[in-house]
């Protein structure tokens, strides 16, 4: 395995890529283990009759994505903005399991 280099050693386009595409598998192994919580998630709410859509949650994970990014020197409403997306899509996939 190679070394990973931080965003000051890499010296040409390559060594920038190879990074970009090392992140890109790391980032989409976290959603997909978030995404087993979300599962488990509409399993619970099923059995507790919670609704999919519980928008002071929502909100709440909004703003928390918000404030992260920010801390991290990162466009906070473009964030915001993804993750609303990305909530979307959970209580979408949370919808179809609670219509069953």
């Amino acid at each position: 395995m190679a070394a990973r280099l931080q965003p000051s050693d890499c010296k040409s386009m390559p060594d920038v890529r190879v990074e970009i595409d090392r992140l890109d598998v790391e980032l989409l192994a976290l959603f997909a283990e978030r995404e087993g919580y979300i599962n488990r998630a509409a399993e619970i709410k099923q059995v507790e009759d919670i609704p999919a859509n519980v928008p002071e949650r929502v909100e709440a994970v909004i703003a928390n994505a918000r404030r992260l990014a920010d801390e991290h020197g990162l466009d906070g409403e473009f964030y915001a903005t993804l993750w609303r997306q990305l909530v979307s899509h959970s209580i979408a996939m949370e919808d179809e399991v609670l219509e069953k």
